[in-house]
């Protein structure tokens, strides 16, 4: 392959939802570019998009595959990304490190649920989006229909380029109103014959031409003063206009295509090497600093690692963009997050699984390279000259989780080196060994996402593991004052032990004054506070230590042991087990033997007053809530609703957003365990849904009773 200089490249993602036909539509590119002889299908597994095994098993995309085309001078590099929801992050991944995006719609179904997410994405990138409406072969097909539904979605931006003269088993001949010429394909698709559009559909032709011209030059002075002056535009021009529209998003195309039949695919592609914009007229990627770095291939090379692989044979693969400079095959390079060198051994550019090996890489291309020793997914790699770091993907947050462990315990230090391996394949896993819950917690997009994980670790690393119903991270807290003394005393011969800690707990908000008295049972106790801690707590919250002990009746050098004793009993709270937080504890007075007394005496009786204070001061249990945002039809509203209600979720508000109602809730994290399961099933797949920690609030009573009588048996248990 030909060294491709930065304006010759053009960066592209193949989006759209589960159904809609890019691995086939890739596989029609991938043939028509010369890059494989013969197409490959989902039903046999031979597709270049689907490669891996996990894949082959359930017919579906799990990761994103990154292929290129050379076509009519240009290198056309393709990022196919899954289509299901659980798989979100690759998409992500995909819009943030190309250029423009490819949206896939399903002719039969048009837009779906999972097309509006994605389009979400790609607005929130500022990416360029270009509309296909694929499939248009199938029997259920409706363009009109499709394009109907675009306009209601994303309004007067959606403008034709190309519409089918029929849908259904008929389609083979679609208009093209930018060359305004009719393509014709013979049964077996390919090459079309090229003819003029015939006179049933001229008026139409003539009238969507004369829309796009319009279109086109909206998006440039000189372009539009042309337009005025002349009434119509150049093929020329209206490309030019296409491509400036796009950078701005000011228009959003519309193609037409079957790639199934591989019909309309060489058309696009060479739409898409016109009409995409070149990576240099889109905006600068920022570096962590808030830097812009142009992608100038002069400048000093930096890379960014956005895939890692590790395959058969071969190990880990980074899949890379060349932010600037260019990258040649021998170079030395720092790891800008890691600090370790790294050679460059060898460069490639994939299709698949298949790689073919070139000398070098300019700003913007996108490459791999194997065997590096210390790279993850994420790092920056710096040529001498360049200190840049990039940290531009953000993943989108977890809403499945589930604890996992293998069936054999031996088997528990492998199988969390599998699992950060596979993160980091995926960074949307997110791993926490819970010493809080004795759990290995594995949080995920949704079930299939971790359906698909526990394939893999059983049928490639040969590991059983097992899926259980996680913890809830619960907290305790008091919401009363309470005051309580306890000695400790032990005497077995020579030395013995002794301390006796008097204290006063309390609830504690962040810059809630200090009272001065306080009283407990007719009784005032006056405190004067010599010495006040705050402790932010790790688990969240705080413990406010307060030394309020006058005329020395503790010597000062035993006043860590009582906290220590204190913080090891709030990280097993007194009712649950859980971490307890927000307590504000006074010690006042206590008693101490001037032979007896130690460290660990007044830790033993500081752990036991507060106990026994937390006890008796209105303690209760507090769960994490959850922001869950649910996008869905209209038409289950009422299901949804009636099934958050049944969490115990708090309904925020409701929105409705093109075609989709938009629903807001406040929902306990115990009641969304197997929420992403119960909202497909109401709604067919067609909802989905978003959540975010908000805050730790108080259980209901009955609850709470619930969780204490649960407690009290497994301690019975154990």
């Amino acid at each position: 392959m030909k060294v491709y200089q930065t304006d010759e490249i053009r960066n592209i993602a193949i989006i759209g939802g589960s159904g809609s036909g890019k691995t086939t539509l890739s596989e029609a590119m991938l043939y028509e570019g010369g890059v494989i002889k013969r197409r490959g299908s989902i039903a046999n597994g031979n597709t270049v998009s689907d490669y891996f095994p996990v894949e082959k098993e359930y017919g579906y995309s799990v990761f994103s595959t990154i292929f290129n085309v050379e076509w009519n001078g240009k290198k056309l590099n393709f990022i196919d990304s899954p289509g299901s929801d659980d798989f979100a992050g690759a998409a992500v991944s995909a819009l943030s490190i190309t250029d423009t995006a490819l949206m896939v719609i399903n002719g039969q179904y048009g837009v779906e649920v999972g097309t509006i997410n994605l389009f979400r994405y790609a607005e929130k990138l500022s990416k360029p989006i270009i509309f296909l409406i694929n499939q248009l072969d199938k029997e259920n097909a409706d363009y009109e229909n499709v394009l109907n539904q675009l306009r209601e979605n994303y309004g007067s931006k959606v403008i034709q380029v190309q519409y089918p003269v029929q849908t259904g088993v008929n389609f083979h001949q679609m208009v093209d109103v930018l060359k305004m010429k009719m393509y014709q394909w013979k049964p077996e698709g390919g090459v079309p014959e090229i003819l003029d559009i015939p006179a049933s559909e001229k008026a139409k032709a003539d009238e969507l031409h004369n829309a796009l011209v319009e279109a086109a030059a909206e998006n440039d002075e000189a372009l539009m003063e042309k337009f005025f002056d002349q009434g119509s535009l150049s093929e020329d021009e209206m490309r030019e206009g296409i491509r400036k529209g796009l950078i701005t998003r000011g228009i959003f195309p519309v193609l037409c295509a079957s790639g199934d039949k591989d019909m309309g695919v060489r058309r696009m592609m060479e739409f898409l090497g016109n009409n995409v914009p070149k990576v240099t007229e889109l905006p600068a990627y920022k570096n962590t600093e808030g830097k812009d770095i142009q992608i100038d291939p002069e400048a000093p090379a930096s890379i960014f690692v956005f895939k890692t692989t590790v395959e058969p044979h071969i190990g880990r693969v980074s899949y890379f963009r060349v932010m600037s400079g260019t990258i040649k095959s021998g170079d030395d390079l720092l790891n800008e997050d890691r600090g370790s060198k790294e050679r460059i051994a060898q460069l490639f550019v994939v299709a698949g699984q298949t790689r073919q090996e070139v000398t070098e890489l300019k700003a913007g291309d996108i490459g791999a390279t194997v065997k590096l020793k210390d790279v993850n997914t994420g790092n920056t790699l710096n040529s001498k000259g360049a200190d840049n770091k990039f940290n531009f993907i953000q993943y989108p947050n977890s809403k499945y989780r589930r604890a996992i462990k293998a069936i054999n315990e031996a088997d528990s230090e492998k199988l969390m080196e599998i699992l950060h391996r596979m993160r980091a394949e995926d960074p949307t896993w997110v791993i926490e060994q819970s010493k809080e819950l004795k759990q290995v917690i594995l949080s995920g997009q949704g079930e299939f996402h971790l359906k698909t994980l526990k394939w893999r670790v059983e049928n490639n690393d040969k590991l059983p593991i097992e899926f259980l119903e996680p913890k809830i991270p619960y907290r305790e807290t008091i919401t009363k004052s309470a005051r309580a003394d306890y000695r400790h005393k032990k005497q077995s011969g020579g030395a013995g032990q002794f301390g006796e800690v008097h204290l006063i707990v309390e609830p504690y908000q962040d810059d809630m004054p200090m009272p001065e008295i306080y009283k407990f049972n007719g009784q005032e106790y006056k405190i004067q506070a010599r010495d006040v801690q705050e402790h932010p707590l790790e688990w969240g919250g705080k413990l406010v230590f307060v030394n309020s002990i006058v005329g020395g009746s503790i010597d000062a050098r035993f006043l860590p042991a009582i906290l220590k004793g204190i913080m090891g009993r709030m990280e097993q709270g007194p009712l649950t087990g859980s971490y307890a937080r927000d307590v504000r504890v006074v010690v006042y007075d206590g008693k101490m033997h001037p032979v007896d007394s130690n460290e660990i005496s007044f830790m033993l009786a500081g752990r036991n007053a507060f106990s026994d204070a937390f006890k008796n001061a209105g303690p209760k249990i507090l769960e994490p809530v959850y922001d869950v945002e649910v996008s869905l039809p209209s038409e289950y509203m009422g299901d949804v609703m009636g099934d958050l209600q049944g969490r115990r979720a708090m309904i925020m508000g409701i929105n409705s957003e093109k075609g989709y109602e938009k629903l807001m809730a406040k929902v306990p994290l115990k009641e969304m365990s197997n929420y992403s399961i119960s909202l497909s099933s109401i709604t067919g797949g067609r909802a989905s849904f978003t959540m975010k920690f908000a805050a730790y609030e108080l259980v209901p009573s009955d609850v709470q009773d619930k969780l204490l009588k649960e407690y009290e048996s497994q301690q019975e248990a154990e």
